[in-house]
């Protein structure tokens, strides 16, 4: 709403301010809109993306648009790719030779173990539409076609000023905090001085869309995610956008080598996929050409006062694997309900420190296995120093890196420090500072996941007949937090009954007398393996602790 301040002068107030409209930023306001925080998002560019890129959802990030409530939207919007499966390594299209990296991201349905959800390929065009519509939806202030100008924070809050870019009216926005996901030259960071730490810039593309009727001939029934070609000089990485007519061709590019952008003419360009695919005599139309840089950076703080980073203005990562956008997405949420509990009064401001101890680590582990994916993927342009593979230097799996990351540090009671922050395997085993497991749930007649109950609130989960449930009623009440409680099991006073041969306790690591915590964002926030000689208590320390209450 817009006030006016001692001066008289017109303020627009609001408790989060969100600097960025692309796909972190339009995420960061569906969580807050989910959970009920007002807020104003600011975007310089008129509309959302053009560019059919950002394609790969994974588990983790669908997860969370499932409990948003958007995934079946997503997937109708990504519905001309939902066949696209595998990942094609040949040296042209001609013959059967080249591999498949992969096959299948899911062969034998075996993450149906694990999550309710599974991967989405859904471009970044098509995704964001829906994000921004949903987040209207919910009573968001976007505002496209404006910039913000120039910031300041005190102890209280943010000050900030924005523009028309239409109409170059000025406004001033107070609000209580500010997300900056304003891409990677973010100017927010660069306002705060925050540096950065990595390997800095890895390789350079041009992406070129194009069109091609017959192009649809020569690939067949080959419906990759991505091919790699890697014929000597005209290597590249050929993307479909429908299946039919529309293509992307990422090209190496070498500006370290003196080479320009305005040398990828249109001729050249089309010369290049021809060469590229094995046919001479292809149909190509060029239809647009943008540059794009891969790097391996992350920021040495995400936050600074009442300014926090996410997506891109915190990490940069290898486009190999998709991690970059997914990690943004998986910041948003993780810091949304952290600035809902803190504004709602029900945890203490440390609770926003814990999002820099959480996320940053993800970033360096995440962004350096997307480097090493580089490299086993022959991705175009990028040769590594010396030659090397990179940190790890080993083929791997990717459902760890994007299901399976743990916080040892945080907001979490009972975690163990020394844990790798990605694990070699995917254990769901309910240890504090992990995703909860995923258990199918009988909650009065309706098929619910485990993860379809955190979003608003903590979580209790123990058995029946316990005394556990009791006292979280009593905790929260004591404590004016939003406590949720549910009973497992299948008696009569049981709130969810797992399905046939299903074993809460012991998929959560905890005996029947046992109860799990677990935060908002679906992490395991401390468990109690058995029973407590005065839960209310234990409950109550372990809920103060975790919000940054004591």
């Amino acid at each position: 709403m817009n006030r006016s301040d001692t001066a008289g002068e017109a303020v627009h107030r609001t408790p989060v301010l969100i600097v960025g409209g692309s796909l972190v930023g339009l995420s960061t306001s569906l969580f807050l809109g989910r959970l009920g925080v007002p807020h104003t998002l600011v975007e310089r560019h008129a509309g959302t993306s053009i560019h059919p890129r950002g394609r790969g959802n994974n588990v983790r990030t669908m997860e969370l648009f499932r409990t948003a409530g958007v995934d079946r939207r997503i997937e109708e919007a990504a519905s001309v790719l939902a066949d696209n499966h595998g990942i094609l390594q040949t040296p042209t299209l001609v013959g059967d030779a080249g591999e498949w990296l992969f096959r299948e991201i899911d062969p034998g349905g075996g993450l149906a173990r694990f999550s309710p959800a599974g991967w989405c390929l859904c471009s970044q065009n098509d995704l964001e539409p829906v994000l921004l519509d949903s987040a209207r939806e919910l009573g968001g202030d976007l505002r496209f076609g404006t910039e913000m100008m120039s910031f300041d924070q005190d102890g209280d809050g943010v000050t900030a000023l924005v523009k028309s870019r239409e109409t170059g009216e000025h406004t001033t926005v107070r609000a209580d905090y500010l997300v900056a996901a304003d891409g990677p030259r973010s100017p927010v960071r660069e306002r705060l001085g925050i540096g950065q730490n990595g390997p800095g810039d890895l390789f350079h593309n041009v992406s070129v869309t194009f069109t091609s009727r017959d192009l649809a001939d020569v690939v067949g029934d080959r419906k990759f995610i991505v091919c790699y070609l890697t014929a000597p000089g005209a290597d590249g990485a050929l993307l479909p956008v429908d299946n039919r007519e529309h293509w992307v061709f990422h090209a190496p590019w070498h500006p370290e080598h003196g080479e320009t952008l305005e040398e990828f003419t249109d001729e050249r360009c089309a010369a290049h996929i021809r060469r590229a695919v094995g046919v001479p005599d292809l149909d190509v139309t060029i239809t647009g050409r943008a540059a794009w840089h891969a790097a391996e950076r992350v920021a040495e703080r995400y936050a600074d006062g009442r300014v926090f980073l996410a997506g891109d203005s915190a990490h940069e990562m290898s486009p190999t694997g998709a991690f970059g956008s997914n990690t943004g997405i998986q910041d948003a949420h993780n810091l949304a309900w952290k600035l809902a509990a803190v504004l709602g009064g029900w945890a203490g401001p440390g609770l926003l420190g814990s999002y820099d101890a959480e996320r940053r680590p993800v970033a360096e582990a995440t962004s350096a296995r997307a480097s090493s994916r580089s490299v086993e993927h022959s991705h175009p342009g990028y040769t590594p120093a010396g030659g090397a593979a990179g940190p790890g230097g080993r083929k791997g799996g990717i459902l760890n890196v994007a299901l399976a990351y743990r916080y040892p540090r945080g907001a979490v009671l009972g975690a163990d420090p020394a844990t790798p922050v990605v694990p070699d395997g995917v254990a769901l085993n309910g240890e504090p500072g992990s995703r909860a497991p995923h258990l199918w749930l009988d909650r009065a007649g309706t098929r619910i996941s485990t993860l379809d109950l955190y979003e608003r609130s903590l979580v209790l989960l123990s058995s029946e007949g316990g005394a556990w449930h009791a006292a979280a009623a009593e905790a929260g009440a004591r404590r004016a937090v939003p406590l949720d409680a549910y009973r497992i099991g299948d008696g009569p006073d049981a709130d969810l009954r797992p399905e046939a041969g299903a074993d809460w306790a012991r998929s959560h690591g905890v005996t029947p007398d046992g109860a799990v915590l677990v935060r908002p964002d679906g992490f395991v926030a401390w468990r109690s393996e058995g029973p407590s000689t005065d839960p209310v208590t234990t409950l109550r320390e372990a809920v103060d602790t975790v919000l940054a209450r004591v």
